[in-house]
């Protein structure tokens, strides 16, 4: 239980946004919960982010604007930052500190809990193998998402991730199975117009009241972003490991979130890094990423979709570099797909589930499910060599077969990766989708599947090239 400090300091020796300097204060502890008082009285919440001696370096969340050296007043509040979290959240709208934004006061059952978490011990952790459907081919046949996974999307500016991860929040379900499932939308950096656009996609399907957002638009402070995802993932273990809840938590945009650590750490007089974020990059978003997954004993799990833009579309980049060492996979979005109007334009040779293999299969979606998930991908990676080669010497010169290589990679983006925003199709409907793109090749080039899953899926009628049409056109 956090108590005031009957100690009120007043004046600051430094005030560098985000940051303010206290000196001569005395039983302060680290990432204790500050109240900062401008000089009209008005509180702001803030953290002690580190402590020299006698002087504590407090991190304002509500930011330094209009707090000056003089008349800025202090009280520490004996505890770290909580926030309280309850089942009636969902259905709900808050900022990025959990205060609510929709106009209903805070619910007051729950609990209150620290943002910062405590970390899961590995061995307490139980595998992360079932399944979970989002309706979207190109992640449910290829990418499956598996409940307690961390799957990342990595788009670049301007493609439609926002779009996905709506659609994702509309139509996830645990396939086969009546479970109480939650989903936390988690909104750091974004315009207003976004998040209206979330608000109102979920409500015009019916799918707000089993979901929570948490908002820390473009003009809030900046260094609320660091916050946010925690008190968001506070909720989420409250809803998986006390009630027993299945949590999908979509954080979107983890490069802004990384962009207001740099921003702290630079005010910090921290030796930058990698393109100027903080060294502790790596530590920090596993942190986050972490907070994930099933507990022996429990049935509730967390399982993360992280999205983060690429500067320049460079996966390179330290934010999606860092994020791929910590999470399971990823789905990588291709800016030219995005130009020929393919959605969601999911590169498949870049993108992963590391997962799928335990989350997937004969018992748990169907028997064919990996193994024409493997063709497709082994099929597909021949395509562009194949492009590559009819941009050299033409269409009509290429083979029989590498022209069937040809038609197969456009069935295979424009039917099977390219489906409507609001199409939700079943995982009946995605493999089906597979076995008609891969049944335009002939069955002698299936060499990933079996004679017995052919016997039972292939529909093409064999019409396999004959050594006349494999010979050049006479002149």
């Amino acid at each position: 239980m956090m108590r005031d400090s009957p100690v009120l300091y007043v004046g600051v020796d430094r005030v560098d946004d985000p940051l303010i300097f206290v000196s001569g204060v005395h039983g302060v502890g680290l990432e204790e919960t500050v109240e900062v008082l401008d000089e009209e009285g008005t509180p702001r919440p803030g953290t002690v982010l580190e402590l020299n001696g006698d002087t504590a370096v407090v991190q304002v969340l509500g930011g330094t604007v209009g707090l000056s050296v003089a008349a800025t007043r202090i009280r520490f509040r004996g505890g770290p930052l909580s926030v309280r979290v309850s089942e009636d959240m969902l259905g709900r709208a808050f900022d990025g500190l959990g205060r609510p934004i929709d106009g209903i006061p805070a619910p007051l059952g729950g609990e209150v809990r620290e943002v910062r978490g405590a970390p899961i011990n590995p061995a307490a952790r139980a595998y992360p193998s079932d399944f979970i459907q989002t309706g979207v081919s190109i992640i449910d046949g290829s990418n499956s998402l598996v409940r307690g996974q961390k799957l990342p999307i990595f788009s670049g500016s301007g493609m439609p991730h926002h779009r996905l991860a709506a659609q994702v929040v509309r139509q996830a379900t645990l396939a086969g199975q009546e479970e109480s499932f939650a989903v936390i939308l988690v909104g750091m950096g974004i315009k207003n117009d976004e998040a209206d656009f979330f608000r109102h996609s979920f409500e015009r399907v019916g799918v707000m009241g089993r979901v929570a957002l948490f908002l820390s638009p473009a003009d809030a402070p900046s260094v609320e972003r660091v916050e946010t995802p925690r008190v968001a993932l506070t909720l989420a273990e409250y809803l998986a490991f006390e009630k027993d809840m299945h949590v999908l938590v979509i954080l979107t945009d983890m490069t802004n979130y990384c962009d207001a650590l740099r921003e702290v750490s630079s005010a910090r007089d921290e030796i930058p890094a990698r393109k100027g974020y903080p060294g502790h990059l790596y530590s920090d978003l596993a942190a986050l990423y972490e907070r994930a997954g099933r507990l022996q004993g429990c049935e509730g799990s967390i399982t993360q979709m992280p999205i983060l833009t690429m500067p320049a579309d460079d996966i390179s980049h330290p934010v999606p570099d860092l994020t791929g060492y910590i999470t399971e996979g990823q789905i990588v979005f291709d800016r030219l797909l995005f130009r020929r109007g393919v959605y969601p334009p999911v590169a498949a040779l870049l993108s992963l589930s590391r997962l799928m293999k335990d989350g997937v299969g004969e018992g748990t979606t169907r028997e064919d499910h990996m193994a024409i998930s493997n063709q497709l991908y082994a099929a597909y990676s021949r395509v562009e060599s194949v492009r590559g080669l009819a941009s050299v010497i033409g269409e009509e010169e290429l083979s029989p077969m590498d022209r069937q290589v040809l038609q197969f990679g456009e069935a295979f983006e424009m039917q099977y990766v390219n489906q409507g925003e609001d199409e939700n199709r079943s995982l009946q409907q995605t493999l089906d989708v597979a076995w008609e793109v891969a049944g335009i090749l002939p069955r002698g080039e299936l060499s990933r599947l079996s004679a017995d899953l052919l016997d039972r899926y292939h529909r093409r009628q064999e019409k396999e090239p004959t050594a006349e049409q494999d010979q050049p056109p006479q002149e």
